[in-house]
Parts: structure tokens; C-alpha cells; sequence
């Protein structure tokens, strides 16, 4: 078994009234925040933690047990416990829905992606009409049928977010948005096409814990939260011609935004 090396981690506080798998958690914590352990890093096993501590192995799995809590690491059957990557796409929010990268061909996702060097794919699609939920109708002005656009969107083969897509039948019925693929730049290209030149989102955003469904259908880690986005897309003349209802995983995304200071 190996020594943990001098100066990653300290010694536990005999004096203080903080639980000892806490004082561990912290120690871990720190280490991992100061770049002692960097990103995938596995840290040090249990029994390498139980030598260096001087502590019953139930202890140091309580205080990995509130790391993984964290989203700070995650734990591989069989090979440890490993430092959670930090998230990889930086989504702007002034400038993903800029005109050009539909006039380029090209939808939000796939710029982000890009700019984050992954591969992005789309899967689990479905395109359906059908009755929208009250709060939806009342987003986009009171229609009774929708066209619905479901997808699950992944980089690199990993699943970060899942989104849905409502939109008035009066707009989609009979259009490439009513398609599987509704072609380049997606259906925000193809609402301008039909003349609903976009004038402006509206976003609302809140972090909250998954559902057991979102868990298993974005392959969440234990503690790994969620952002829930509802955005909704008005044309120039004030119509709202799209809902889009997203879940991602908090650990895939930083979210950012440029404020005007007028």
C-alpha cells in the first residue's frame, strides 16, 4: 500500500468539536480545490486514508460519502473513488442564439460543443402533437394542440441534457419542424424561414435535485443537481412561437451571461 505523499493531506484536529469524517471531507475537499487532486485524479483508497488518519474504514467512507454528496467525485465500482471533471460547455447566453449561427447552419447546441471541443450527438427523439399542460398553453397564448419536439443531447457519448420543445400547430403542422430532422440551424432557422423573424427569449432558471426518471435518463451521479431552463422565443411582432422545457446536468454546464450596465 502506498504512503500518501507529504503535504496532500494534513492531520485531524484532536481539539476540535468537528466530527472526524468531516474534518476528512474537508481536508479532501481542500486538497481537491487547491489542485492536489486534479480532475479525474482518483484520490487515495480507503485503506490508504484509514492508515494515513489512524480511523475505522466506516469513517473515511462517511467523509467520501459527503464528497460524492458534494458532486466533488464519483465513485467506479471496483477501481475508487475519482475527482468529478469540471463542466466542459460554457453556454452564453448573449450570444448561443446568435442570428449568425443559424445563417452558418448551425443550432446552439452544436456551437457550444464545438467551442468546447466535443463531439455533440442527439438521440431519444420523438416529434408529436398533443395537448399542452396549462402553464405551456399559457406561455405561448392559449393554444389547445402543440407540436411537441423531445431529444436527449450528448457530448462525447455522455448524456447532459434533455429538452422539449412546444410549439402552436398553426406554425409547425405541415412544416420541416414537424420533421425528425428539421435541417440546418434547426427549428429556429426554419421558424424565420416561415416568417417569424426571432426577436427575443425569455429564460427562467433554477437548480434543483433530480427525479429519479431524469437520474436514470441523464446517467447522474449520486448528488449531481440539476438546472431547469423554460425558455420561450418571441417573433417581432410580441407572438410567442416556442417553449422550449430543458433539465441539464449541473455538472456538464456553466452557465453565463453578459448584463448590459445601463
Amino acid at each position: 500500500m502506498a504512503a500518501i505523499p507529504s503535504g496532500v493531506l494534513g492531520a485531524l484536529d484532536s481539539t476540535s468539536d468537528r466530527a472526524v469524517f468531516r474534518q476528512i471531507a474537508d481536508q479532501l475537499r481542500e486538497a481537491i480545490d487547491k489542485g492536489r487532486f486534479k480532475e479525474g485524479a482518483k484520490l487515495p483508497s480507503e485503506s490508504e486514508l484509514v492508515e494515513h488518519y489512524g480511523v475505522s474504514r466506516m469513517t473515511v467512507r462517511n467523509a467520501l460519502s459527503v464528497l460524492q454528496g458534494e458532486g466533488l467525485v464519483h465513485s467506479e465500482h471496483g477501481k475508487g473513488v475519482f475527482v468529478r471533471p469540471r463542466p466542459p460547455v460554457r453556454r452564453l447566453a448573449s450570444d448561443r442564439f446568435a442570428r449568425r449561427h443559424r445563417d452558418q447552419g448551425k443550432a446552439a447546441f452544436t456551437v457550444e460543443a464545438e467551442a468546447a471541443g466535443s463531439h455533440p450527438e442527439v438521440d431519444s427523439l420523438e416529434v408529436k402533437e398533443e395537448r399542452p399542460t396549462q402553464d405551456v398553453s399559457a406561455r405561448l397564448g392559449g393554444p389547445r394542440r402543440v407540436l411537441a419536439r423531445r431529444r436527449r443531447y450528448l457530448l462525447d457519448g455522455r448524456p447532459v441534457e434533455f429538452a422539449t420543445s412546444y410549439l402552436p400547430l398553426d406554425i409547425a403542422r405541415g412544416t420541416p419542424i414537424a420533421e425528425p430532422n428539421p435541417g440546418p440551424g434547426g427549428i429556429y432557422a426554419r421558424l424565420e424561414e416561415l416568417g417569424h423573424r426571432l426577436d427575443h427569449f425569455e429564460e427562467e432558471i433554477r437548480a434543483r435535485m433530480p427525479t429519479p426518471g431524469e437520474v436514470k435518463f441523464l446517467r447522474l451521479a449520486a448528488g449531481v443537481p440539476v438546472i431547469h431552463l423554460i425558455r420561450t422565443a418571441f417573433d417581432t411582432e410580441g407572438r410567442p412561437v416556442e417553449v422550449c422545457d430543458t433539465v441539464m446536468a449541473a455538472d456538464a454546464y456553466v452557465l453565463a451571461y453578459q448584463l448590459p450596465a445601463t
